[in-house]
């Protein structure tokens, strides 16, 4: 099966140009295959430690952060935000919850609507990637905006949400937030070459990232994106330490088996299969969980990971493009037969 599964990755990679590591961990069965450059213009190439950005892949670091908190009574899921920042929204809903945050149905205006925006980096032209260094700076962007619409109303998935959780996680902790995912949830995991790293400071072993323009050309993403990642996205983790990851959160050596359960509880339904849980994507069929999982999608960055209650397999695919780690994690559990299955229809 390893070999057949080997041959499978070649041929998506070469199908879809595929740059990054892909890391399955099923059984007794590791494997660990890696393409593509980390720095193509000194043709350095990825490597089995390669650290990717992953985007919003890390909104799971975020959401252990907060039920952590939750499970030592510092916050309560069912506390109000203006209980749990000093900051004023005065457009913001009152009612506004913890919970709403985890689950983006806060109703919050987002710092970049994909309804309004289509390129990120239009962003940029206001406020400047390089001076968002810390949570805060990020609050001018959609602090004085109006509500998109009333909290616990629908599902809309929201960036500015886990902003302000972060930023209740420093208030509550009296750390940075990169600081406490550090100490609390990378060093408890074994998550030693992860972290949140600038992109003017970069550590070794880093993949840029990469946007391909249709002529062929191409740039590294430094532009288009916030110089250091948040709460929201834009850690760095290797494929190694991902599957650390989820094997510390399904041992309950992140929470406890209660509060984990609370955060992979699927809270609200996004369509048909997909459920959302806090900061953990959950695909089910007739109310039988398929995979929990995460994604992470910016400019340079593709990323997809999951890990699969019925075998205990984990994924890892992380890649260095904007694209890619969709068909490679499709055709992966493909192969592996594990995964998304199509639902019987009915007659």
């Amino acid at each position: 099966m390893n070999m057949s599964l080997t041959d499978s990755i070649s041929d998506i990679q070469s199908k879809n140009d595929f740059s990054g590591t892909v890391f399955v961990k099923d059984k007794d069965m590791v494997l660990d295959a890696t393409f593509g450059y980390a720095n193509r213009s000194e043709q350095r190439k990825n490597n089995s430690s390669t650290r990717f950005g992953i985007a919003s892949g890390c909104k799971l670091f975020t959401a252990i952060a907060i039920c952590q908190l939750a499970e030592k009574g510092k916050v309560s899921f069912d506390s109000k935000l203006s209980d749990c920042l000093d900051i004023d929204f005065q457009h913001f809903d009152k009612d506004i919850t913890v919970h709403h945050l985890l689950t983006h149905t806060s109703g919050i205006p987002d710092y970049f609507d994909e309804e309004v925006m289509t390129d990120f980096e239009e962003l940029w032209i206001t406020y400047p990637m390089y001076q968002l260094r810390r949570l805060k700076d990020f609050l001018p962007l959609f602090q004085n905006e109006r509500m998109k619409f009333q909290a616990g109303q629908s599902f809309h998935y929201n960036n500015a949400g886990y902003i302000l959780l972060g930023l209740i996680v420093e208030q509550a902790t009296k750390l940075e937030f990169s600081e406490y995912v550090q100490d609390y949830i990378f060093k408890k995991a074994n998550m030693m070459d992860s972290g949140y790293f600038t992109f003017d400071s970069l550590p070794p072993n880093t993949a840029l990232g990469y946007i391909d323009h249709p002529d062929g050309t191409w740039k590294t993403n430094i532009y288009s994106l916030p110089v250091i990642g948040g709460s929201d996205g834009g850690a760095f983790v290797t494929a190694a330490d991902m599957e650390k990851l989820w094997e510390a959160l399904f041992t309950f050596q992140l929470l406890s088996e209660e509060y984990t359960s609370k955060l992979i509880k699927a809270h609200i339904q996004v369509d048909e299969c997909d459920f959302y849980g806090y900061g953990i994507w959950i695909k089910k069929t007739d109310n039988h969980v398929l995979k929990y999982h995460v994604m992470g999608y910016d400019p340079g960055v593709s990323f997809h990971s999951a890990y699969y209650p019925e075998t205990s397999a984990k994924v890892v695919v992380c890649s260095n493009k904007s694209g890619g780690a969709f068909e490679m994690m499709t055709g992966i559990e493909a192969k592996l037969k594990i995964g998304p299955k199509k639902p019987n229809k009915k007659p």
